[in-house]
């Protein structure tokens, strides 16, 4: 059965696990790119971004990969796989005597969160049905980074009191622990929804969809239907900058002089406003539309992003940090219910998978542009390039995207006539 209300408590539970699969990453926020600096001595922004880039990287691969595994071997055992490979990273962190044990213990969290996280997604995709997806995503990404927020603010707290290790990431090491016994004794698995739903499907013809190749709906997804190309481009966008927030900004606040406790404040400032704010932007994109949502919150994001370029102090870098947070809930949960709305049930755990590989490809590409920028012209540069960027991404969806996006597969009858290969 579908619907939000009729598995309400699985529902529910996912919300939870995503929350802690979130604090797992949020362990990171605002210590790592001090010990980058304090602890390890790494003095060129590219250098330190590396961590950035190994989990921008294998986040990416693995989104792409969770997507066709759980359509052939079902959510729950992806989700779990995720926890599993998770288990190292607190050690790593904890006892790394270089900063190669970081990097690796980041392409560890990268491969967790591309499964855990995915998996989070689809499975609540597949619980809520067609009708309040908006509202599904809105709820599973609030969860998600809330649980980034409350960490940051957490880890910031304990590396004031305790030093940078091994306080914080304990911390992580609770949160995966947690993580992967809910997710083995509790969760449920959810595939046979998406059949329900598929069997179900008012969209283009059933024989349109269920022989689409892997190949197929990447280019589906990624550059032929209009819709699905603009998303994707747009969620590419917003983790490059968010890549940017979380590798520099703390840098740029301690090198003003800011505490501690301060850095923590604006490293949770951000997420802390995305997260809560989704709570309402998912389920009014339900009834509004997404691509007004997508378009407002990139140039709000671009905006806000100017404005940390250009200020100073801990008041103006809050106010910003907040207005960036506020895009950014505008943008994020909008982006993958508009995926959801366009693809037809029998290939959407790969156009997510896809979706998701662009998007959290933008961590790697963040790394790169914003490291060689800011040791070329400094951090505010950086800053100044990427709101560009952002700006111009946004603009890109108000020209490319069909509008009120609702129907799923409305897009694809011509596309994939051409896509499906012959019948003998």
């Amino acid at each position: 059965m579908l619907g939000l209300r009729q598995n309400l408590a699985q529902f529910t539970l996912l919300v939870a696990v995503n929350a802690l699969v979130g604090g797992t990453l949020g362990q990171e926020r605002t210590v790592l790119p001090l010990l980058a600096t304090d602890v390890f001595g790494l003095e060129l922004y590219t250098s330190s971004l590396t961590y950035i880039l190994a989990f921008g990287v294998a986040k990416a691969a693995t989104n792409y990969l969770a997507g066709t595994l759980s359509d052939r071997y079902g959510r729950k055992p992806v989700l779990v796989a995720g926890w599993l490979i998770a288990l190292p990273v607190p050690v790593l962190l904890i006892y790394g005597p270089s900063w190669d044990w970081i990097v690796a213990a980041n392409v560890l969290l990268g491969i967790s969160q591309g499964l855990t996280w995915s998996t989070t997604v689809v499975m609540k995709m597949d619980l809520v049905g067609p009708h309040r997806r908006g509202a599904a995503m809105g709820l599973n990404e609030a969860a998600g980074y809330l649980g980034v927020a409350a960490t940051a603010m957490a880890t910031g707290y304990l590396a004031a009191e305790y030093g940078l290790r091994p306080a914080p990431f304990l911390l992580g090491a609770a949160y995966i622990g947690l993580g992967l016994g809910l997710s083995v004794l509790t969760v449920r698995e959810t595939r046979d929804h998406a059949r329900l739903e598929a069997a179900g499907h008012a969209g283009a013809r059933p024989e349109a969809h269920a022989g689409l190749s892997s190949a197929q709906v990447f280019t589906l997804t990624s550059f032929r239907d209009r819709s699905l190309s603009s998303v994707s481009q747009a969620g590419m966008v917003n983790n490059l900058n968010d890549g940017l927030a979380w590798g520099l900004f703390p840098v740029l606040f301690a090198a003003a002089g800011l505490s501690l406790g301060q850095i923590g404040i604006l490293a949770a400032a951000y997420p802390a406003v995305w997260g809560a704010g989704q709570l309402a932007t998912g389920a009014l994109s339900d009834r509004w539309g997404r691509k007004g949502f997508i378009v407002a919150g990139m140039l709000t994001q671009a905006l806000a992003l100017a404005l940390i370029a250009v200020g100073s102090g801990f008041g103006a870098w809050l106010v910003a940090m907040v207005l960036l947070g506020v895009g950014t809930a505008m943008a994020y949960p909008t982006l993958l219910a508009a995926i959801g709305d366009v693809a037809h049930p029998a290939w959407r755990a790969r156009s997510v998978g896809i979706y998701r590989l662009w998007r959290d490809g933008g961590f790697a590409a963040g790394a790169v542009i914003a490291g060689l920028v800011a040791d070329a012209f400094g951090i505010p540069t950086a800053v100044t390039v990427v709101a560009a960027l952002t700006a111009a991404s946004g603009a890109l969806v108000a020209v490319r995207m069909r509008g009120r996006d609702h129907t799923p597969g409305l897009s694809l009858p011509a596309a994939t006539r051409h896509l499906r290969s012959p019948r003998p």
